[in-house]
């Protein structure tokens, strides 16, 4: 599950990174505003990387989810971003889920021949 969450934060943070800059040119909101907002999120999105196995990390992952969905109101097709990265998101949680399941099985059943 790892692997297919941080790849979806890594993705996350590329496009935060671009509706920040596209957020300086469309909204009357100042640079810093801007950058200390889309930074915090860039911030939060790669720390999250470390934190996917620990308790929690799956949920402040839902959160940061949410949190792009509503930058759509900063820059409207943030909504659209927002919805994909929120599907990408519970397809890396769902089938990581299912892909860790299977390797522990295989992985006992291997023990078990040996």
């Amino acid at each position: 599950m790892r692997t297919l969450c941080a790849s979806t934060l890594i993705g996350e943070f590329f496009v935060i990174g671009f509706a920040g800059l596209v957020a300086m040119q469309m909204s009357d909101l100042s640079t810093g505003t801007v950058w200390a907002v889309s930074g915090t999120a860039m911030a939060v999105s790669v720390l999250l990387c470390g934190m996917l196995t620990g308790p929690g990390g799956v949920q402040l992952g839902w959160l940061l989810q949410i949190g792009l969905v509503l930058s759509g109101f900063i820059v409207p097709m943030m909504f659209i971003l927002g919805v994909v990265f929120g599907g990408l998101w519970w397809a890396s949680v769902h089938f990581g889920r299912k892909i860790d399941e299977a390797k522990a099985r295989f992985a006992a059943e291997a023990a078990d021949a040996a």
